[in-house]
């Protein structure tokens, strides 16, 4: 009986639904293993054969878990909402809940074909309301605490308003965005909208004024990801910096959590690093500079105090609310160009360019330490979000400062004894201060003979003492933008009375999103939700009602903004423990059973965004007793890049634009002036193009004519991303047609180390097909079909393969190292060919074993050997034995003049005279020796036997 792969996989995955193979229950009798992908936001493009390569590993090691003894969770679902299916909709008028379901239908369809042991009863999709509910759920209860500082944990904001009722703000222990002094008495005199509006200062999810990537082409808030050269990546539109009030999640109170958690989960040491850079924790002083005839005063943040005698000139962020409070009459309109300008460039952009921008306020500060008079500039580089927006210039020691006063002209002081100001030598080093303040000025406080960490410490002192600022720790991380002018996400539950939010209650979630007519923001400038009808809350009856209702007094207006991406991943972790309790987004017993996940796979992509705000969502779920664990992923492995395989033909350039294209092959266009044209990778066979496909691919091409090569085009390539735009887009499905899924996820897993990028290569796959054929080989003649399995005592030499690769693949699953498991594999099938091995008992063991991998023709075989009633996946994982592994025998190279000519096995303890003898002697070493002297013997230990004849 032949391996036919297509029979085996569709009998397979349709025996799996049917005995739902991979449905998982709580089982406290077992070990529990969470296993999880980053799920996937379904794309009408599908998927390609990139996209499954952490799929495909996660899969693996559930599988492996499942063998292991473990109960194991490996869900799958959908991160449905997204710009995307919007974009789609306005172009089509296509609602994006059809084209989303649609997209969805593919996907399943694509993974089904791939053979994953997901658990599709527990499936999520975020545009699902009952997912949703929850995400709502979590919004209202952010928005109904606060972070107190003192305790290290979201509070009721219930409790906020005793402790202001009894003691004012000035005592408070709580996270906010600007610290305020409200007595009891003050705070009992203001009505309900200004008590609302003090306690927005303190809410975990509270509406801020912030500066956002605006795009109007798209009419919405971007992310910088979704950002590249000032345009959106959807669309290319133009992007500006534009102040709006925007729901925000306070992210930055969980700053120093998100810190120290880092210690307690198993990422890689980069991951960890790009996250501790993210957050940013720095220690150091706020500092207090008046503004020279002004009432303003300037704060700053700085971590190096002692360099306040170097200080030279004062740097405004351009969206800093200093910027209108200096400038001068004189340097209005240069100051508005230059906000102008501003407005076009992304955050993102401000940060990696190096280029030196500016503008003079006209104002200047005095220096608290010296008494100078510093001028007040304006620059891209300062950002409004780290700080306080304002920063005080020591060129001497920063870099950026540096080439802003080199830039301007500005002056440069060093303070360092022997400091060379260059731009190689900007950086303040550890040394001897020797700068005193100009005489006369600030005279009772000098620095000299200190070095710099002495210098911090009594410069943070006096600053403290003399009440011109306070010591302080800061952190780069920023709150979250919740808001999104969009039609395609999560409804945000509240309303609006006297233009203060309110929040639907709990019983009414979730709050659907309505239907309207269009998917662009209205005439007047309001997001798409605008456009819907049926869109106010009447508070007296609970419900959703029409607009025209609206009266303000029990009938008020619904927020029109939705929630962005991350809001529907934050927690979704947890809703796959129980996604169909309506309850409660995870029953208390059921999250004490799963904790957390202890696989998750997914790109680098997220480390600075979806892997924050997980774990800040999760931090604060803890905080309730929601969630029973801190972090929510103990290990995390990021997935490299499948990089596609492009193709290329050269077209010989013509002046004449009417005459037919021709096209020359590889090796000869070198011989032509040519244009290399990105070719459908589909249509290329070993490089070799499929002229006809060709011509057929593009209506243009019909007429095209071909230079040849041994009468065939031979194409060039190139590895590059993997791209629809580079025409290298390789759908699994064509691979699975025609080599089946396990020869897919063994091609996949063998073309490197999970965690690296590498090409993929078509021409490379029937390597993997043809070890399949083998292995089946081992139990079947494709010649005559006989079955080949038998009773025999296996010898010591099959035993020796297959316990040596029981061990070995043991140990490169543990250690994610796939590829080589799939070599070894290899190997072992090779090595129990050669001996003639079909012993049942070797067999079975080798069944189990690749079964994580190759789930369907394992399936197909363990039910021929006789196991009808059980699946591979509850097999036992088979232990090697040591005493199979002791090697007892070596084998030499033997080689004459260095030339090697044949290898001889010896027993491990022999001796250097037995070896030599034996080479010698042997009748292959005859034919070498005849009629030459040998001169000497040198053995290199348990490598080579070296003969050297004249």
């Amino acid at each position: 009986m032949e391996y036919n792969f297509r029979e085996i996989e569709k009998k397979w995955q349709h025996r799996w639904v049917e005995n739902k193979t991979y449905k998982v229950v709580e089982d406290k009798t077992k070990k529990k293993f969470y296993v999880l992908n980053m799920f996937p936001y379904p794309s009408g493009a599908g998927l390609h054969v990139g996209h499954p390569l952490g799929y495909i590993a996660t899969d693996i090691y559930a599988r492996y878990k499942r063998q292991k003894g473990f109960n194991v969770l490996n869900p799958m679902g959908y991160d449905a909402y997204g710009l995307p299916a919007e974009q789609y909709a306005i172009q089509t008028g296509q609602h994006p809940a059809v084209t989303t379901a649609k997209n969805i239908a593919r996907y399943r369809e694509q993974l089904d074909k791939i053979g994953f042991c997901f658990d599709w009863d527990r499936e999520v999709k975020t545009c699902d309301p009952a997912y949703y509910k929850w995400t709502q759920w979590a919004f209202r209860k952010m928005f109904e605490s606060y972070y107190d500082t003192a305790e290290q944990k979201a509070m009721p904001i219930a409790r906020l308003i005793e402790e202001i009722t009894a003691k004012g703000t000035k005592a408070l222990h709580a996270a906010c965005s600007e610290e305020i002094d409200v007595t009891p008495e003050a705070w009992k005199a203001m009505n309900e909208v200004e008590q609302q509006q003090l306690l927005m200062n303190y809410r975990i999810a509270y509406l801020g004024e912030t500066m956002v990537n605006w795009c109007p082409g798209l009419g919405t808030v971007l992310a910088n990801d979704e950002v590249v050269d000032g345009v959106s990546v959807r669309g290319g539109y133009p992007v500006v910096q534009k102040k709006m009030r925007q729901w925000c999640l306070r992210v930055s109170a969980y700053a120093q959590r998100l810190l120290d958690g880092l210690e307690y989960i198993d990422w890689t040491d980069s991951l960890k690093e790009t996250q501790r850079n993210w957050i940013g924790r720095s220690e150091g002083a706020e500092v207090t500079f008046k503004v020279a005839d002004n009432d303003t005063v300037l704060t700053i943040f700085t971590t190096r105090a002692d360099t306040m005698f170097g200080v030279t000139f004062m740097v405004l962020a351009p969206e800093s609310e200093y910027v209108a409070q200096v400038t001068t009459a004189e340097q209005e309109i240069a100051v508005l160009d230059y906000l102008d300008y501003v407005k076009k460039r992304t955050e993102l952009e401000r940060i990696s360019d190096r280029k030196v921008t500016g503008v003079f306020t006209g104002s200047y500060a005095i220096n608290p330490f010296t008494g100078d008079r510093i001028p007040i500039w304006i620059s891209e580089y300062v950002l409004a979000g780290y700080g306080t927006g304002a920063i005080m210039a020591v060129p001497a020691h920063d870099s950026r400062d540096y080439a802003f006063a080199k830039h301007f002209h500005l002056p440069i002081v060093p303070l360092i004894e022997g400091a060379d100001v260059s731009e190689e030598s900007y950086d303040a080093k550890e040394g001897t201060v020797c700068n005193s303040p100009a005489e006369g000025k600030n005279t009772e406080f000098s620095l000299n003979g200190l070095s710099v960490k002495e210098a911090i410490a009594a410069t943070k002192k006096y600053v403290a003492e003399k009440g011109i600022g306070r010591v302080k720790v800061n952190y780069r991380l920023r709150d979250a933008i919740f808001s999104r002018q969009r039609y395609w996400g999560e409804p945000f539950p509240v309303y609006y009375k006297d233009g203060m939010p309110y929040m639907i209650p709990e019983a009414c979630l979730p709050l659907e999103l309505p239907e309207i007519d269009k998917y662009e923001p209205t005439e007047t400038g309001e997001p798409p939700l605008g456009h819907a009808k049926k869109w106010a809350w009447d508070a007296v009856n609970n419900k959703v009602v029409e607009k025209t209702l609206i009266d303000n007094k029990t009938v008020f207006p619904i927020e029109l903004c939705t929630m962005p991406g991350f809001a529907g991943s934050s927690a979704y972790y947890l809703r796959y423990m129980d996604p169909h309790d309506n309850d409660a987004l995870v029953a208390k017993d059921i999250d004490e059973y799963w904790q957390n996940v202890d696989l998750y796979v997914g790109g680098t992509e997220h480390a600075t965004g979806h892997l924050i705000y997980s774990r800040f969502w999760n931090k604060f779920l803890y905080d309730y007793g929601v969630s029973c664990k801190e972090e929510p992923f103990k290990k995390l492995i990021n997935q490299g890049m499948i990089q596609g395989r492009s193709n290329f033909v050269y077209r010989i350039n013509n002046d004449d634009h009417n005459a037919a294209p021709v096209f020359v092959s590889l090796a000869l266009k070198d011989k032509y002036e040519t244009t290399p044209i990105h070719v459908d990778v589909n249509i290329v066979h070993g490089d070799v193009l499929d002229i006809d496909a060709f011509k057929a691919w593009r209506p243009e091409y019909n007429n095209a004519g071909f230079v040849l090569q041994d009468g065939k085009y031979t194409c060039g390539w190139a590895i590059e991303k993997m791209s629809k735009s580079m025409f290298n887009v390789v759908n699994p499905d064509m691979i699975v047609e025609k080599y089946g899924a396990d020869t897919l996820r063994l091609y996949e897993m063998f073309l490197g180390p999970i965690e690296q990028s590498k090409p993929w290569d078509t021409n490379g796959i029937d390597g993997c097909h043809r070890f399949l054929k083998k292995f089946w080989a081992l139990f079947y003649d494709n010649r005559t079909g006989v079955f080949l399995v038998n009773g025999d005592v296996p010898t010591k030499d099959a035993l020796k393969s297959v316990h040596k690769l029981i061990k070995k693949v043991s140990s490169d699953i543990e250690n994610f190292s796939y590829n080589t498991a799939v070599s070894a594999f290899m190997i072992c099938v090779n090595e129990l060919a050669q001996q003639n091995c079909h012993s049942r008992e070797l067999l079975q063991k080798l069944v189990v074993l690749i079964a994580p991998f190759a789930p369907h023709i394992a399936e197909e075989l363990w039910e021929i050997l006789g196991n009808t009633s059980t699946s591979v996946c509850d097999a036992e994982w088979p232990a090697w034995d040591e005493q199979y592994l002791v090697e007892n025998e070596m084998q030499l190279t033997v080689s004459f003049n260095g030339k090697a000519r044949y290898q001889k096995t010896f027993p491990i303890d022999a001796s250097n005279e037995d070896i030599q003898k034996a080479v010698l002697t042997d009748e292959k070493s005859l034919k070498y020796i005849e009629g030459k002297t040998v001169v000497k013997v040198i053995i290199v230990p348990k490598k080579i036997v070296n003969i050297v004849l004249k």
